[in-house]
C-alpha cells in the first residue's frame, strides 16, 4: 500500500475541506438568484454566470502573482492567506441582499483561489516527476470527495434557510485556517526560491513566459479549451436540472454528490492503475472521448433516469486535467512550478470569465420564455464541439511537440 508524507496528507485534507465549502453552495444557486430578484430559471442562470465571471476575473488577475509569490516566499503563508480570504467571502455571501454585494463577494473569492494553485505547487515540490500525474490525480480525488459531501450538506442545510450553507462554509474555512496555522510545514526550501519581479505582476507576461518553455504550448492550449468546455457543467447543472427535470435543491445536491463520488473513484482508484497500463497520453485521449460522449448525451436527454447513464461517463473526463497538468509539470523547470500552476489556473480563469457568460446566454436563448427552439441542453452540445476540437490537437499536436523537443 502506498504511503504518503504527512504534509501531503494534510494538503489533501485541506483541499477536501475547501471543496466542501465550494460545493456546499452549488445546489442553492437557483434559489439564491431568486432571492436577489431573478424572474425565471433562465434569467437566474445569466445572473449566476455574472457571479462566476467576477470570480474568474479576480483569479485571472491574481493567480500568476500568487503562484510566483509562493515561488519567492514559500507555499505556507500564501496558502493560509487564501483560506482566511475564503472565510471572509462566505460571510459576505451570507449577508448579501443584492446582486452587487454578491459580485464583491465572488471577486474576493477569486482572490482566494490561491488555495488550489499553491497546494498544487506544494504537491509538485514533494513529488518525483514520475509520481506527479498520480499525485495530481489524488488532488482531484480530494476535491471529488469534497464535492460528495459539500452539495449533500448544502442541500440539507438549505432546508433551514437559503443562506445557511454560507455560514457553514465560513466556519469550515476558518477552522481549516487555524488547523493549517498550527501544523502545516513549508515545502519549498530557501535555496529553491526565486526572486519576485515586476514581470510576475502581469498575468499576460506570466502566460507568455510559460508558453516560451519548450513543449508547453500544446498542453496549455488543450487545458484551456477543456476547462472552457467543462464550465458548462459548473455553470448550468443546477439550472438545467431545475428547468428540465424540476429538481429540488436537495436532488441537485445529491446528483452533484454522486458525480463527486464517481470523480474521486476515477482519479484515486482508476487513474494510477490506468497510467501504469496504458500511459498518460492514451489515458488523456480516453478521457477526452468519454467527455465527448457525455456532453452529447446530456445535451439531448429528457428523462431523469438517463442522467444515471451518462454521469459515470462524464466522470471519466476527470482523467484529462491531471494527465495534461502532469505533462506540463514534467516539462517545466523546478523553480518554475509555482509559475506554471499559476498560469494553468490563470488560463482556466480566462475560460471561466468568458464561458459562463456564453453558456448562460445560450441557455437563456434555448430555454427562456421566448425560445424559438426549446433545447436546454444546447450548452452541453457546445461543450461537445469544443472537445471535438481538442481531440486532434491533443493527439497530433502532442506528437509534434515531442518530435520538436527531440530535434532540439
Amino acid at each position: 500500500m502506498r504511503r504518503f508524507p504527512r504534509s501531503f496528507l494534510f494538503i489533501l485534507f485541506t483541499l477536501l475541506i475547501d471543496a466542501v465549502g465550494i460545493g456546499i453552495v452549488f445546489p442553492i444557486m437557483p434559489d439564491l438568484m431568486e432571492r436577489v430578484g431573478a424572474a425565471d430559471v433562465a434569467r437566474a442562470s445569466v445572473w449566476a454566470g455574472l457571479l462566476m465571471a467576477a470570480y474568474a476575473g479576480a483569479q485571472f488577475i491574481f493567480a500568476p502573482i500568487v503562484g510566483s509569490v509562493s515561488d519567492a516566499y514559500g507555499r505556507k503563508p500564501v496558502l493560509l492567506g487564501a483560506l482566511a480570504f475564503l472565510a471572509v467571502d462566505y460571510v459576505i455571501m451570507a449577508l448579501a441582499g443584492g446582486l452587487g454585494i454578491l459580485l464583491v463577494g465572488r471577486f474576493l473569492a477569486g482572490l482566494a483561489g490561491a488555495t488550489y494553485i499553491t497546494a498544487t505547487a506544494y504537491v509538485a515540490d514533494l513529488s518525483k516527476p514520475g509520481d506527479r500525474a498520480a499525485n495530481f490525480g489524488m488532488i482531484g480525488a480530494a476535491f471529488g470527495v469534497g464535492f460528495v459531501l459539500g452539495p449533500m450538506l448544502g442541500g440539507l442545510v438549505a432546508t433551514v434557510h437559503v443562506t445557511a450553507p454560507f455560514w457553514l462554509a465560513a466556519g469550515l474555512a476558518a477552522a481549516n485556517f487555524l488547523f493549517g496555522l498550527a501544523v502545516l510545514p513549508e515545502s519549498l526550501s530557501p535555496d529553491k526560491r526565486r526572486p519576485f519581479g515586476r514581470r510576475d505582476i502581469n498575468p499576460f507576461g506570466a502566460i507568455a513566459q510559460a508558453l516560451r518553455l519548450p513543449g508547453l504550448a500544446v498542453p496549455l492550449a488543450c487545458l484551456f479549451l477543456f476547462e472552457f468546455a467543462g464550465m458548462s457543467y459548473a455553470t448550468l447543472w443546477a439550472f438545467w436540472g431545475r428547468e428540465v427535470f424540476a429538481w429540488s435543491t436537495l436532488v441537485i445536491g445529491l446528483t452533484l454528490s454522486a458525480y463527486g463520488a464517481l470523480a474521486a473513484g476515477v482519479q484515486a482508484g482508476l487513474m494510477p492503475v490506468a497510467i501504469r497500463m496504458i500511459g498518460e497520453r492514451r489515458l488523456m485521449i480516453a478521457g477526452l472521448v468519454a467527455s465527448l460522449i457525455s456532453f452529447v448525451g446530456l445535451g439531448f436527454i429528457r428523462e431523469a433516469w438517463m442522467v444515471a447513464v451518462f454521469l459515470p461517463i462524464a466522470a471519466l473526463s476527470d482523467l484529462v486535467p491531471p494527465t495534461m497538468t502532469a505533462m506540463a509539470a514534467n516539462t517545466a523547470p523546478e523553480d518554475r512550478q509555482g509559475l506554471l500552476q499559476g498560469v494553468i489556473a490563470s488560463l482556466a480563469s480566462v475560460a471561466a470569465i468568458v464561458a459562463p457568460l456564453l453558456f448562460t446566454a445560450v441557455f437563456d436563448r434555448f430555454a427562456g420564455p421566448g425560445a424559438e427552439v426549446y433545447l436546454p441542453g444546447a450548452p452541453f452540445l457546445l461543450g461537445a464541439l469544443l472537445v471535438a476540437v481538442i481531440l486532434p490537437l491533443a493527439i497530433f499536436g502532442n506528437r509534434a511537440g515531442r518530435a520538436g523537443q527531440a530535434a532540439e
